[in-house]
Formats: C-alpha cells, structure tokens, sequence
C-alpha cells in the first residue's frame, strides 16, 4: 500500500485547505483511511476517519463543522477539506490506512499500518 498525501501550505487564519491521500497497491474496498496530525512537540492525534466501502465518516470532537473528510471511490483518493483554519491547527498532516478496522479501533493511530509521508500545514495568525 502506498499512500501520496498533498495539499499543505502556509495559509491565514480563517482560511481554507483541501488535502488530499492518493492511494494505490491494493483493493481498499474494506479500509478505512484516517487523517492524523502532529502539532509540534505534540503527540500524532486522530482528525478524521472514511472507511472506504459505506462512507461513514468519524471526526475528532474538536475538528468536528470544520472540518470534512471524503472519498473518491474511480480516484482512490481521500481528502480533506479543511476550513476556518486556526494558528492552533499548524501540523505535519498524515493520512493512513487500515483494513477491517472496528469502530473502537478507527480513531487509534497505532490501529494504521500504513502511512502517508504527511504534508505541512501552517496558519498563520
């Protein structure tokens, strides 16, 4: 499996970001593909989740109405829409992928094998 993650960049508070996680070698029919972030000095936290198959989506409480993952299905190709923006949301963004992950288990970044090299995203205040 590998994962292409893009879309970082330095934006304005309040602003907006699409990311996106191209994803090839394999069937991702029964994966899931979360969003993490590290925040500097910070440990890897949990974003979002889209398991590939039925589209039910998982957010962390804190990104929740700001933030809005999905996937396209003829892409293999996850994003992340990203908006009002805030200084505090500054992070090296990672998406993952997992197979078979039960609900318990989606928001754990240890429950993902494989990895995204991740992309920058600064806010400026």
């Amino acid at each position: 499996v590998q994962l292409q993650a893009s879309g970082g960049g330095l934006v304005q508070a309040g602003g907006s970001l699409r990311l996106s996680c191209a994803a090839s070698g394999s069937t991702f029919s029964s994966y899931a593909m979360g969003w993490f972030r590290q925040r500097p000095g910070k440990e890897r936290e949990f974003v979002a989740a889209v398991r590939w198959s039925t589209g039910a989506t998982y957010y962390a409480d804190s990104e929740k109405g700001r933030f809005t993952i999905s996937r396209d299905n003829a892409k293999n190709t996850v994003y992340l829409q990203m908006n009002s923006l805030k200084p505090e949301d500054t992070a090296i963004y990672y998406c993952a992928a997992a197979p078979r992950l039960i609900l318990s288990m989606i928001r754990l970044s240890t429950s993902y094998h494989n990895w995204g090299q991740g992309t920058l995203v600064t806010v400026s205040s």
